[in-house]
């Protein structure tokens, strides 16, 4: 049997993941959705359809990135690039910069060794 050769292609060329981690109310670590997630990474997926960015672009909830107290928290891959939003205007900017235009938006970035402070006890 011959083996087909490896393509790097992707699947997608952008892949969102948007943390809509719950906690439960009054935890230490808090959580993305008590940030506005949900209602932001349903904004966000809106958005992607009226640009018509076609099914090159997905863009996924998914549960806790461990990122929650920097957040409401997201990653963009292939770049590996993370961001915390907080409003409709941060998602835009993300949206335009960076999925449309490939540049990274620096006021929002969490860089690698931004780490949140975990709750001892």
């Amino acid at each position: 049997m011959t083996e087909k050769p490896y393509s790097n292609r992707l699947f997608y060329d952008t892949h969102v993941f948007c943390c809509v981690n719950e906690r439960p109310e009054g935890h230490p670590r808090s959580c993305c959705s008590a940030r506005g997630s949900v209602s932001l990474h349903a904004y966000m997926k809106m958005r992607a359809k009226k640009l018509n960015l076609g099914e090159r672009v997905r863009i996924n909830r998914v549960g806790c990135l461990d990122r929650c107290e920097l957040g409401p928290t997201m990653v963009i891959y292939p770049e590996g690039i993370w961001y915390t939003y907080n409003s409709r205007e941060d998602i835009d900017e993300i949206i335009d910069s960076h999925i449309i235009g490939g540049m990274q938006v620096d006021r929002l970035l969490l860089p690698p060794d931004c780490v949140p402070e975990k709750p001892t006890g």
